[in-house]
């Protein structure tokens, strides 16, 4: 008897706390759930942040729910945000949104749809790089290993490798051809191994370029650098020298001695071969200075050389030469219309270059540079006391570099 009473207690007891579950339910639901259901519009898909510079532009898609009227992005902790209006169609919308005037650096965004009701959908997130002045006063043009004119009269530019991930996408190039014609040509990057060919240059001139670049490979804006300059290695030599080998006489004694043709000036004092002196018939024509043999006086401060009136730049006067020299021999680049006594070398003030060893038997280099259009005058400085020697040229060329 006490066993189905305390059974029917627990029964009792059991629905009092089934009834009062119901009216706690009932209770919430009148409380939060009075309008019906809770509605949420469907979300954005496919979100896509791309960098940009000092901006960001957000993209996605609305596949479902043609409920929704708006979405609004928000960032900065979502103390900044942009709504957009939407109009759906029967179709996917691709919505699209730029942000502009954000700070350098990695941006969060937050991305919610709305109905007309008023009704907000779950969050989507994203994040993209803001790249602005840091990024860009970092970056350099890309580096020419080698620009140098070709036989068949083209600018070859060699570039510098750079990394897959540099970011390099096109180099435009400013350049004049044989006509004088101004070209703009744009050039794809490819990383390692690159050169660009550029037909009919006109020797003597040089090339203006620029690099562009994408910080990422999301990067809807493009960055450039600054247009610089750069030589073209060319031989000017038939530009701007004349005479220039195998050597021309403007006489000579009807055997092996004479004197260069203009526009070579040659000291009187190289011209110890009974007045001839400075060419030699020897290889078809060369420079020379000889003293000593065949009692031929001694060569003092003797000099052979032309002007020439260059535009700014850098040269090099570039001399094939053969020599059984004991004294110093000097290549000379000089500013004016004469050369320097071999007294006042290697520091005579005013002038451009010169080397300061003797000659050897090989090709020597003579590099110089002026920021202004003027008169150089190019040739040799010697003096030669100590016995029988010699030095000649057969040769010589100048390279604006």
């Amino acid at each position: 008897m006490k066993q189905h009473q305390l059974t029917a207690s627990c029964i009792i007891l059991a629905l009092v706390f089934i009834i009062s579950a119901c009216t706690k339910m009932d209770e919430y639901r009148d409380k939060y759930m009075a309008g019906g259901a809770i509605t949420y519009p469907g979300k954005m898909d496919s979100v896509k942040a791309f960098s940009g510079k000092s901006r960001v532009m957000i993209t996605g898609l609305f596949t479902s729910d043609p409920k929704i009227t708006a979405y609004k992005v928000f960032w900065n902790s979502r103390q900044d945000s942009v709504e957009v209006a939407v109009k759906r169609t029967a179709g996917v919308d691709t919505p699209k949104v730029i942000i502009s005037g954000l700070p350098e650096g990695l941006m969060n965004f937050e991305i919610r749809t709305y109905d007309a009701a008023g009704h907000v959908s779950i969050p989507v997130n994203t994040s993209a790089n803001v790249f602005g002045q840091l990024y860009e006063t970092a970056l350099i043009n890309r580096g020419i290993s080698n620009a140098e004119m070709q036989p068949d009269g083209s600018a070859l530019i060699n570039w510098v490798d750079v990394n897959a991930d540099a970011g390099v996408v096109n180099m435009l190039i400013k350049y004049e051809d044989n006509t004088g014609t101004l070209h703009d040509t744009l050039v794809v990057s490819a990383n390692t191994s690159f050169s660009t060919s550029l037909p009919a240059f006109r020797s003597g001139s040089g090339i203006s370029y620029r690099t562009a670049y994408l910080p990422n490979p999301t990067a809807f804006d493009t960055f450039y650098v600054a247009f610089q300059q750069h030589s073209v290695k060319a031989d000017v030599t038939a530009q701007y020298m004349q005479n220039t080998g195998p050597f021309v006489r403007a006489t000579y004694d009807g055997g092996r001695w004479g004197t260069l043709a203009a526009p070579w000036i040659t000291s009187p004092n190289v011209m110890n071969h009974s007045g001839f002196g400075g060419y030699v018939a020897d290889a078809g024509g060369c420079l020379v200075m000889e003293s000593g043999w065949g009692g031929t006086a001694n060569i003092i401060n003797g000099k052979i050389y032309q002007t020439v009136t260059l535009p700014a730049g850098n040269y090099i006067f570039l001399v094939n030469c053969y020599t059984e020299a004991l004294d110093p021999v000097y290549v000379v680049a000089a500013a004016g219309n004469t050369l320097p006594d071999i007294s006042d070398l290697p520091a005579a003030a005013g002038y451009i270059a010169f080397p300061t060893t003797r000659f050897a038997n090989a090709t020597v280099q003579c590099q110089f540079t002026i920021t202004q259009p003027q008169a150089v005058s190019l040739g040799f400085v010697a003096t030669m006391t100590s016995g029988n020697q010699y030095w000649r040229v057969p040769s010589v060329k100048l390279i604006k570099n």
